[in-house]
């Protein structure tokens, strides 16, 4: 179990980063679909979990959750021992936190930079 706790987690880390630069470069290139409302609240509403967690001082409940299910460290698999050197860094709590909080205001720029489309309240409709 603990391993699809991580593959999501992994996934979800995916999404947020590469709305990220997604969001921007799509824009640049107008593709439609980095302004769809869902997509875009989907991603806002994970950074801002993300940056709430990180404001309130707690790690992922995600990395909470995989911590309880699969112990320590000693008898997990490879790509597991891997993807969890990849993704958990040895930092203090405060160097996350800030990053967290940077990435979550650029998120939120990002809203202004390069605004969702609401349907019907696009000008002359």
């Amino acid at each position: 179990m603990a391993q699809w706790v991580l593959a999501l987690h992994l996934a979800i880390i995916a999404f947020n980063l590469s709305g990220l630069i997604v969001i921007p470069i799509g824009a640049w290139r107008r593709w439609a679909f980095v302004r769809e409302p869902i997509w875009r609240l989907a991603h806002i509403v994970s950074m801002a979990t993300v940056a709430v967690q990180a404001a309130a001082g707690r790690a992922c409940f995600l990395t909470d959750w995989q911590d309880a299910l699969s112990g320590a460290a000693a008898g997990q698999p490879l790509i597991m021992r891997w993807v969890n050197s990849v993704i958990f860094w040895p930092l203090p709590m405060w160097v996350f936190e800030a990053l967290y909080l940077v990435l979550f205001a650029y998120t939120v720029a990002l809203l202004w930079w390069v605004p969702p489309r609401l349907r019907g309240l696009e000008r002359g409709r």
